[in-house]
């Protein structure tokens, strides 16, 4: 319980659990999660791949406007599985903190640092609060009221955020509902998360090139894709690892910064992976 000035205001922040010690809302969160269709991570030798599926919901939308591959800065993507319009929130806070860091330090953050940040915004949104109000303010009998802080819920999303930086060279993090995050070799998120980590265990090895990865990328998808695979119904981003001579040579003339080790491929060289 915290006061503000003078103790005539006192708010009280907490969590609230269910008898068997979980976060009901958070459970809410992570069945958005598995509703949501399935994206994967795959980190190689030289690089990282994302990927995820792509379906309109209607064949009356058009396609072209649905994007759950995201550019963050130069050196970072992210996807999700689950809401979109909480992604678009999360995408768009953390293209204001990596361009914040960018002004302040003259680099765009590391992987690990906007990954905490958007854990952090992520974790807040799990509690719920009580305002309590003092008497001059409409409580009663002299005594503080509490009334229901509205408008916070946890954020109904998993993200597989993949960046390359100087010190830790290519990482592939998770971020879940709750706040937590992991760093991973290759993981899956999304309606088919089971079945996909499941391939993704018999496929992965630490050598792997990213070559590679894309294609193990693309039959991790086809193994609980619905329908017909297109390079209109997926989508595909990947981590280049910069060479020596990128680093000291690569910087895009008159900026200070280095060519973008992310991109996303296009529909041609999804075409082209499709037809292997």
């Amino acid at each position: 319980m915290a006061s503000a000035e003078g103790g005539a205001y006192r708010r009280v922040d907490y969590e609230v659990m269910a008898g068997s010690g979980k976060l009901v809302q958070i459970e809410h969160a992570l069945a958005a999660v598995g509703q949501g269709t399935t994206s994967l991570g795959i980190k190689a030798t030289n690089g990282i791949v994302i990927a995820t599926e792509k379906k309109a919901p209607s064949i009356l939308i058009d396609d072209s406007m649905i994007e759950k591959v995201a550019v963050i800065c130069p050196n970072i993507g992210m996807v999700y599985s689950g809401m979109g319009p909480d992604f678009r929130v999360l995408v768009a806070k953390a293209r204001k903190s990596a361009q914040a860091y960018w002004k302040i330090y003259g680099e765009y953050p590391p992987t690990k640092v906007l990954t905490q940040e958007l854990a952090t915004t992520m974790q807040q949104a799990t509690h719920s609060g009580y305002v309590l109000v003092p008497p001059m303010l409409g409580g009663h009998a002299g005594l503080m009221q509490p009334l229901l802080r509205s408008g916070v819920r946890p954020y109904g999303v998993s993200l597989l955020i993949a960046g390359w930086d100087i010190t830790r060279g290519p990482t592939l993090y998770q971020v879940d509902p709750s706040g937590s995050y992991w760093a991973w070799k290759a993981s899956a998120i999304g309606k088919n998360m089971v079945n996909a980590k499941t391939f993704l265990e018999k496929r992965y090895n630490d050598d792997i090139s990213l070559e590679d990865a894309i294609h193990t990328a693309l039959l991790t998808l086809k193994e609980g894709f619905e329908g017909h695979m297109t390079e209109k119904t997926i989508e595909i981003g990947v981590i280049t690892v910069p060479t020596q001579a990128d680093l000291e040579g690569g910087h895009v003339e008159g900026t200070g910064r280095i060519q973008p080790t992310f991109r996303k491929l296009t529909e041609e060289e999804l075409r082209d992976y499709l037809a292997m």
